[in-house]
């Protein structure tokens, strides 16, 4: 493979644009679609505000790059012709969708291809595993009768998987002098969340087929409208708030191929709300647990979870020692499924590395029927989500990936896992609640609002490296 890949002489008639990606994002061409509008003006005009108003308005930026799914496995299938049939072994999250994917670029009948699930490394998502598929069965239709096995390299899957989209979320606030959050204002600006291969009569989704003699096109993304899903994923504030507006914003003619990565638009848009309560919260005056409690007055389950957590990790006690902060994150997934919260203890060094010491967890799914499996779920989601906010990006430069093994895309180590308390709230008789993605902005949010706890800076942009923090230090001093 290495000789082939040496001797093989590759054409590009493109190159990635490299200006900044935020940037891009808020610049490039978009539509725009409005999830919730509570009045003509959702924000009180600037001009209404101030002290003699008392009113204090706050607004802030925050930002997510391009994510990997990371499989620690590559994408491999196994693909075998036989008699005008294709036999097809995938590690894909969707066997049917796979199949007609496939038959559109085969130019066979769905019936004559079977797709056979097998078991593969966490994808978290749309990884590399149907575009490998599709590699596998271009050979066996070329060798009938021999079963072929396809295995992508880890620089493979790091180049060529279609990655989580990066994201610009906008929020604007304004409180009164009694603390209370008075209008709110919510834009996400991000790429298609949802580009799964299926079938397609715009094109395919599955990489190879755009390069074949008789290339198939790529198709525009789904625009992911619904208030549950892609770029409005949990955009929608839990909290009391009257005069609230949330609109969505799907960016195009952006640079990297992207589709669905665990939790969709959720993690960043709990990152920046979770965020944005502590920064109010600060302002205010008000402790963040107390802020988040005054604008729950009505759900009693979101209360329960975060007075859990705050008693299982003595939120009160404020961590004596240089450099120590502690972060509060809450959310319900999906604005309808499992409650979450989590407290964060972190420690940063005078070079600007955070380490996440200790993490306690509180969560709600309803009735417990496997309570190892929601710890398992919780806790899992959590290390996940530290790994993204700490440590991950995608890097690239015009002529394509550049983040193409593990030392160029870091992960959280064994030795950085944090001490993790879980504690599950059963609610015996109720309804079983997902909790697959619950802790991915939480997370997120805790992480932050711990840093600012610890050192006075406010990271509204991940990963949260050492380098980003000192320019943030550097930011604040000026």
């Amino acid at each position: 493979v290495n000789r082939l890949r040496s001797s093989a002489q590759w054409k590009s008639n493109t190159e990635l644009d490299t200006t900044d990606i935020h940037h891009q994002l808020v610049s490039n061409p978009r539509e725009t679609d409005c999830l919730k509008n509570d009045s003509e003006l959702a924000t009180i005009e600037a001009d209404s505000l101030g002290e003699e108003s008392g009113y204090l308005e706050v607004e802030s930026r925050y930002k997510r790059p391009y994510l990997m799914h990371g499989s620690i496995g590559p994408s491999g299938a196994v693909a075998w012709m036989q008699e005008g049939r294709m036999s097809v072994w995938s590690s894909t999250q969707g066997v049917y969708p796979l199949r007609q994917a496939l038959a559109q670029v085969l130019k066979m009948a769905a019936k004559d291809i079977k797709v056979v699930h097998v078991q593969g490394a966490g994808c978290y998502g749309h990884n590399g595993a149907d575009d490998a598929a599709l590699d596998a069965a271009l050979l066996a239709r070329a060798l009938p009768e021999t079963p072929v096995q396809v295995k992508w390299s880890r620089e493979d899957e790091h180049s060529w998987e279609p990655y989580g989209s990066a994201m610009v979320i906008d929020l604007k606030a304004s409180i009164g002098k009694d603390g209370v959050i008075r209008d709110w204002n919510h834009d996400v600006y991000s790429d298609s969340h949802v580009e799964r291969p299926g079938e397609n009569p715009e094109g395919s989704q599955l990489l190879a087929s755009w390069h074949l003699d008789q290339p198939c096109r790529q198709p525009n993304g789904t625009p992911p409208w619904g208030i549950f899903t892609g770029i409005g994923f949990n955009a929608m504030p839990l909290y009391e708030i009257p005069n609230c507006k949330v609109s969505q914003h799907l960016v195009k003619q952006l640079p990297l191929r992207v589709s669905a990565l665990r939790s969709l638009g959720a993690y960043a848009n709990i990152f920046s709300i979770e965020s944005f309560m502590d920064e109010l919260a600060n302002r205010a005056g008000v402790d963040p647990l107390a802020f988040r409690l005054n604008h729950l007055s009505e759900d009693s389950r979101a209360r329960d979870v975060l007075l859990a957590v705050s008693r299982a990790s003595n939120w009160g006690q404020k961590l004596q020692g240089e450099g120590l902060g502690r972060g509060l994150g809450f959310a319900r997934y999906e604005n309808q499924k499992s409650y979450t919260a989590v407290v964060v203890d972190v420690e940063v060094d005078e070079y600007g590395n955070i380490r996440c010491l200790h993490a306690t967890i509180a969560g709600d799914a309803g009735e417990i029927v496997d309570s190892d499996g929601l710890r398992c779920q919780l806790e899992g989601g959590f290390l996940q989500s530290l790994s993204w906010t700490l440590k991950e990006e995608v890097q690239y430069d015009k002529d394509g990936i550049t983040s193409t093994d593990w030392e160029r895309y870091p992960l959280l180590t064994y030795k950085e896992v944090p001490e993790i308390k879980t504690i599950l709230i059963d609610r015996p008789g109720m309804p079983f609640l997902g909790c697959g993605e619950a802790m991915q902005g939480p997370t997120a949010a805790a992480l932050a609002n711990a840093v600012f706890d610890a050192v006075g800076i406010r990271l509204r942009q991940t990963p949260f490296t050492a380098e980003r923090l000192q320019s943030s230090a550097w930011e604040a001093e000026d």
